[in-house]
């Protein structure tokens, strides 16, 4: 006879792996043989650079990489990382106590709450914003305090607004700029408004730089840790998933205060035995190669932006454009909830955008688009929404 096999508490306190179900549906729908235009989700569409594979064939021959890695991972990627953001954002870091490597971004995103949330601590979250956020929190037993992402704040929060015993109990924040999903980006005073902030309540910012070499219109997105005093308050989160297309790799990290990092890297001694070595000596490739593959990436995503919005503005669907990530955040036509427009366009344009209200309560109201796919499909997307006359 079976055993009762009841899951752990923790596991019924995680939310709804919402892009589980976006993926379910878009292909059920393509099952059906229809020609889906996926829009929906953040994975990139063009392939790693061909140097960078070219690397990983060739460290794979190397049997050093064949046995267990550091723990922490081989210095020459954190020095590789260090010397990135010393060329692209004048940040000082020490590659030995201020760098953890991390199996992606999204990990070290969970792994903070972890290290840092206890029962009853409270973690301020933007609303909207990436629901691994949620995640991390749940599993700390922890709870979240929203901060509101409005158009009229250019989607950034207002600190002033915020519940004063929220703040009195946060001992986390949440920050991602170039912003998923708004596709806001925040300047030079936020960040300094932010380190103000985090100093008065003695809150730890985490700063999701996942879009961090994405930004439009000849501006170069800002990093917190650019910030003075950033590094006493906090850690960035990057990756090589959307700035060089690398998102199977899994390759990521936490940079920034060295304590924090420290704490990552002690949780991380309990969960992993770090990257497959020649994954690292690519990843290393990739940050200090010639970085002239990314700026062909961000020169094809604001053609894409371009063109999509020539689109758009000709059926009359009016949006924000982008200043940065690889996402557009559109409005609802009236009379539509997220949730129902998004169906309404699967089921009769064979488009899928993710609703905004699987973001949080305050992404009700619009659609997230990627620009995952070529000019023509994005174009040709847009076409079939114009042909159900929602924006005249």
């Amino acid at each position: 006879m079976s055993i009762s096999i009841q899951p752990a508490e923790r596991l019924k306190t995680l939310p709804e792996q919402f892009f589980a179900a976006l993926v379910a549906k878009a292909n059920a729908r393509a099952a059906t043989g229809a020609d889906v235009i996926n829009l929906g989700q953040g994975n990139p569409d063009l392939p790693t650079p061909q140097r960078i594979v070219e690397k990983l064939k060739e460290a794979s021959d190397n049997p050093l990489y064949h046995k267990y890695p550091p723990f922490r991972g081989f210095p020459f990627l954190k020095e590789a990382v260090a010397r990135r953001y010393k060329e692209d954002y004048g940040v000082e870091l020490d590659p030995a106590t201020e760098v953890a490597i991390l199996f992606g971004g999204k990990t070290g995103l969970i792994e903070i709450s972890q290290c840092l949330l206890n029962p009853g601590d409270v973690c301020l979250v933007p609303d909207p914003g990436y629901p691994d956020y949620w995640s991390g929190v749940a599993l700390a037993g922890a709870e979240m305090a929203f901060m509101p992402l409005l158009e009229q704040n250019g989607f950034l929060p207002d600190y002033e607004a915020l519940d004063a015993g929220a703040i009195a109990r946060a001992k986390l924040m949440f920050l991602n700029y170039p912003n998923n999903p708004t596709a806001a980006t925040a300047d030079r005073s936020f960040y300094e408004e932010t380190v103000r902030f985090a100093r008065r309540h003695g809150i730890v910012v985490a700063s999701d730089f996942a879009y961090g070499a994405i930004g439009f219109d000849g501006k170069r997105p800002v990093s917190f840790l650019e910030t003075p005093g950033a590094k006493e308050v906090g850690v960035e989160f990057y990756t090589l998933s959307k700035t060089y297309n690398m998102a199977g790799w899994r390759v990521g990290f936490a940079l920034g205060n060295a304590r924090i990092v420290e704490m990552i890297n002690l949780i991380q001694d309990h969960y992993y035995c770090s990257l497959f070595g020649g994954i690292q000596e690519a990843a290393a490739e990739a940050l200090a190669g010639p970085q002239d593959t990314v700026s062909e990436l961000v020169r094809i995503y604001e053609r894409r932006r371009d063109a999509l919005f020539e689109a758009l503005d000709a059926i009359g669907w009016k949006a924000r454009k982008p200043a940065g990530s690889f996402f557009c955040w559109l409005p609802v036509p009236e009379g539509y909830s997220s949730m129902a427009f998004a169906d309404l366009l699967l089921e009769k344009a064979d488009v899928v955008v993710a609703p905004g209200n699987g973001f949080g309560e305050h992404g009700e109201g619009y659609v997230r688009l990627g620009l995952l796919a070529p000019e023509d499909r994005l174009r040709e997307a847009v076409r079939r929404v114009g042909e159900l006359q929602l924006f005249r």
